[in-house]
């Protein structure tokens, strides 16, 4: 009976990895796969955030994945799916979105948060170092 329960717990274990790959998305082209692994993560999921949609698993990643892959089966550049994408979900969409008006916050906000983490760590050692 034990070892029935070890069956099905790896079992259970073992059907979440059969859809974490898109198996049906591989290229026979060594150059198409680079250039389809190049943008797919590239573009950041935009249901997860933290991710690109090479390692999410949500359903909008998933066609987003499906969508390059016919662009690039039809030959549309590189720099075209990139236009596309962006002019359909914004700069966010991009992982490194570009440097610009718009974007600004995006980039800025990281160092606005370190500057204010460097800050509170100088008056805190300030106020320890006034009471020695």
């Amino acid at each position: 009976m034990n070892f029935v329960y070890k069956f099905l717990s790896l079992s259970l274990f073992s059907i979440g990895s059969l859809f974490a790959i898109d198996q049906e998305l591989a290229f026979e082209d060594p150059a198409l796969l680079s250039t389809y692994q190049d943008l797919v993560n590239e573009i950041r999921c935009l249901v997860c955030q933290n991710q690109t949609i090479a390692d999410s698993t949500a359903p909008l990643a998933t066609d987003l994945k499906r969508e390059i892959k016919s662009m690039i089966e039809q030959g549309v550049p590189k720099d075209d799916i990139l236009i596309f994408l962006t002019d359909r979900y914004g700069d966010f969409v991009l992982y490194n979105p570009p440097l610009q008006a718009n974007t600004l916050v995006l980039w800025a906000t990281p160092i606005i948060f370190i500057l204010i983490g460097v800050a509170t760590f100088i008056l805190i050692l300030r106020k320890y170092t006034k009471q020695s």
